[in-house]
């Protein structure tokens, strides 16, 4: 009869390993992806909270606030984590970007405030998302 050599558990235990890091990168890729998708969840929330607070800030502020708004102001939505901040782009009277169907003696003009809205998201809040848009007042000239 003739000996065993061994090589069947050699073999094995090749296939075995090499099994075992195959098991170990799928399980790091798979933990690498599902960090990447709540990341990118966290930045979606982030701006669809900006775009709410921005909403907000218009709403409650059109009209006379917007109108006469002299230098930078910054309000912060609690709510949603957002600071907003409106800034006059022009002083005075300027023309409307939009036609005003007003008489030849031009009654309407605008004024333009401009409005940064800046959420925080992510491990440790490191992300920033800043949204900015321009907003014109409608206003009667001189007024």
């Amino acid at each position: 009869m003739k000996k065993q050599q061994g090589m069947v558990l050699f073999f094995s235990l090749i296939t075995l390993l090499i099994m075992t890091v195959i098991g170990v990168a799928l399980a790091v890729n798979s933990s690498q992806s599902m960090k990447m998708a709540g990341a990118g969840s966290e930045r979606v929330e982030a701006m669809s909270s900006a775009h709410g607070a921005q909403d907000r800030v218009v709403a409650n502020n059109q009209g006379a606030t917007m109108a006469n708004l002299a230098g930078t102001m910054v309000i912060v939505d609690g709510a949603l984590g957002v600071t907003n901040t409106l800034s006059p782009l022009a002083v005075g009277d300027v023309n409307c970007q939009r036609s005003t169907k007003a008489s030849s003696a031009n009654l309407v003009s605008c004024r333009r405030v401009e409005i940064s809205s800046a959420a925080s998201f992510g491990k440790k809040n490191l992300g920033q998302l800043s949204i900015v848009a321009g907003i014109e007042q409608e206003v009667l000239t001189g007024s």
